[in-house]
């Protein structure tokens, strides 16, 4: 019995490594980017009837695991407050050292609001570049203005 959304990402990604199948490969088989497709895997996003079952049948989950990726999942989860993992501290980093510069811009660009996170799309890439690869991010987001009532 399966009693948490967690516990189908754990069977997920020990199949994912089991099989040795890459991000790009499922988000291949369900048709939408590896970035969201990816995400949805980890927990962090809701697939639909169709995109569980191809889920299910890439990773040999069983219908209750499948049931369990189309329940709206607790978003935002992470095992820290302040993340421990080294890459995603970095992005912590960033976001603590560019996050006023980033919110200062937008505004004096679009007003007052915020860059939504459900209007969304990110892309990574690999940027070849002679001194060490770089990885390339672009999040793009719906800006939302608030509203004054």
């Amino acid at each position: 019995m399966i009693s948490s959304r967690e516990q189908v990402t754990q069977l997920i990604v020990s199949a994912k490594v089991a099989k040795g199948i890459k991000w790009a490969e499922v988000a291949e088989a369900v048709g939408l980017s590896k970035e969201w497709v990816t995400a949805a895997c980890l927990g962090q996003m809701t697939f639909n009837k169709q995109q569980a079952e191809i889920i299910g049948k890439l990773f040999d989950l069983s219908d209750e695991a499948v049931a369990w990726l189309q329940i709206v999942p607790y978003k935002g989860t992470l095992p820290t407050a302040i993340p421990t993992d080294p890459l995603i501290y970095r992005w912590y980093e960033v976001v603590s050292v560019y996050g006023s510069t980033i919110k200062e811009l937008t505004h004096e660009e679009f007003g007052d609001g915020i860059m939504s996170a459900i209007d969304f799309s990110m892309d990574i890439q690999r940027e070849n570049n002679p001194n060490g690869d770089r990885v390339r991010v672009v999040l793009s987001g719906k800006f939302l203005p608030y509203k004054s009532y």
